[in-house]
């Protein structure tokens, strides 16, 4: 089965191989051009360059990897890890919640509320609902190591920096990602089609770096929020 990852990127081909971290992470793993689908210089959302390239695999058996740009990939077994956690789930991820609640926003916040003065204030999920462990910071080591629970179990909800699923997986459903979300609650709204489709999700074990921490009170992910609750009533 070819593996095949799927990376949009702000940054030109060339930066992107040069200085992102997926990038660079990807060229450390022996991992070469021709598994990588990247959309460089990308604007679209990511629900509709994810779609293109599971349409792209029509006809042939292929792993399909989503990944963020800025992630570093730290697992000398990466595939082995991916291969053991779809032996298990049909949709993978390296953090979770295995709890979903109405009105949730994200994976790790169970609630989130705007004050009249409209500040945004989230409120966590229970540590013991959480699944996986990822790191954060821009290079090794990272600056901080968050282990949010045991991995490789079921959850409800992943998180987006990477997931991982056979192609097939979408086809037989008819499963893919809802275009109207750009780069906010797209993995959430996949996992809850997932669940109305009996797909069972879950976390792997695999070493990651993450730069990014989230733009949780950002106006887009506000806005982005609205659109999810709108659409989900929930």
């Amino acid at each position: 089965m070819e593996i095949r990852f799927v990376v949009a990127t702000r940054k030109s081909e060339d930066e992107f191989w040069s200085a992102s971290q997926t990038g660079q992470s990807l060229k450390f793993l022996k991992i070469g051009k021709a598994n990588v689908r990247l959309f460089p210089e990308n604007t679209q959302g990511l629900p509709i360059i994810y779609n293109q390239a599971i349409k792209e695999t029509i006809g042939k058996p292929v792993l399909l990897i989503f990944a963020h740009d800025d992630i570093s990939i730290l697992d000398f077994f990466w595939i082995r890890r991916i291969l053991d956690g779809l032996e298990r789930f049909k949709i993978i991820g390296v953090a979770g919640s295995t709890s979903r609640i109405s009105f949730q926003p994200s994976w790790i916040f169970s609630a989130l509320t705007i004050d009249q003065n409209n500040q945004v204030t989230f409120t966590r999920e229970a540590p013991e609902n959480l699944s996986g462990v990822v790191a954060h910071g821009s290079g090794y080591p990272p600056a901080r190591l968050d282990i949010y629970g045991k991995a490789f179990q079921k959850v409800a909800l992943l998180d987006g920096l990477l997931m991982a699923a056979k192609n097939q997986t979408f086809f037989e459903n008819s499963l893919f990602f809802d275009e109207r979300f750009m780069f906010d609650h797209y993995d959430l709204d996949l996992c809850r089609q997932a669940e109305l489709l009996g797909l069972d999700i879950g976390t792997c074990l695999l070493s990651i770096i993450h730069s990014s921490t989230g733009n949780f009170k950002s106006d887009t992910f506000i806005a982005s929020y609205k659109k999810y609750i709108d659409k989900w009533k929930d």
